[in-house]
């Protein structure tokens, strides 16, 4: 059963391009994902085609209304065979997206509708009333929730069962076995006095994958160690 994306913003053309090429373009055209973009302007009254207002008690910044976009939702809901939706909204406030939370989504049946946060902020009534969950992409601030939803829909998309060619290519990405992934290389073999490691072309697959063990748990090591925490942690629980 093919996966749903719906995608729920005010400014859908900043999908067109990621949600239209490579791995997502394919997911796509083999018919093993549906991805839509849905415009908050469609399910609006006025002549401006008005999606945020001032906020109530004074203030900067401008609010999302919450009028377009449950009107919006509820056509989704209203429209497609959705299976047991999961209402997503992108916010600082969320749980922070990670690849656990990738694997999960992917292995889930149910469908994701993302609702896209923007300009300061969304109105309240949409987190108490109509999202099940919220989700964040790390302590940082973007123009919206645009992006962070560009990426939840790719690093999802491209876990689902046939999309990628080798899944081995999924399966030994970072993080998905909670350490860094290893160097690669191809050719040439000799570029600018730059050479591959002779292990890579000995044809022993067995101290190949030694040294790519040895040169993930090195980088890992090196550049995150809170992985290598995490790791052990893990382990002592279900040792435990």
């Amino acid at each position: 059963m093919k996966k749903q994306f719906h995608v729920v913003t005010a400014f859908p053309n900043m999908f067109k391009g990621v949600f239209g090429e490579s791995i997502l373009k394919r997911a796509q055209d083999k018919d093993l994902a549906v991805i839509e973009v849905h415009d908050l302007r469609d399910f609006t009254f006025d002549k401006h085609k008005t999606v945020d207002d001032y906020p109530f008690g004074g203030g900067s910044g401008m609010i999302l209304k919450p009028e377009p976009i449950f009107l919006c939702v509820e056509h989704i809901l209203q429209t497609y065979p959705l299976h047991e939706p999961r209402i997503i909204l992108t916010t600082p406030a969320g749980r922070v997206f990670d690849q656990t939370y990738a694997n999960e989504m992917a292995a889930d049946n149910r469908d994701l509708i993302i609702i896209c946060g923007h300009y300061k902020g969304v109105d309240e009534r949409v987190r108490e009333h109509l999202v099940t969950e919220e989700i964040s992409i790390g302590d940082f601030i973007l123009t919206g929730g645009e992006i962070p939803a560009m990426a939840i829909v790719d690093a999802v998309v491209r876990l689902l069962p046939g999309v990628l060619g080798d899944f081995d290519s999924a399966a030994s990405d970072s993080f998905q076995t909670g350490f860094l992934d290893h160097p690669h290389y191809t050719r040439p073999r000799d570029f600018r006095g730059m050479k591959v490691p002779e292990v890579l072309l000995s044809g022993n697959h067995a101290k190949i994958e030694e040294w790519r063990r040895e040169m993930a748990l090195k980088l890992t090591r090196e550049r995150r160690r809170d992985l290598l925490e995490k790791h052990r942690d893990e382990q002592k629980q279900e040792n435990e």
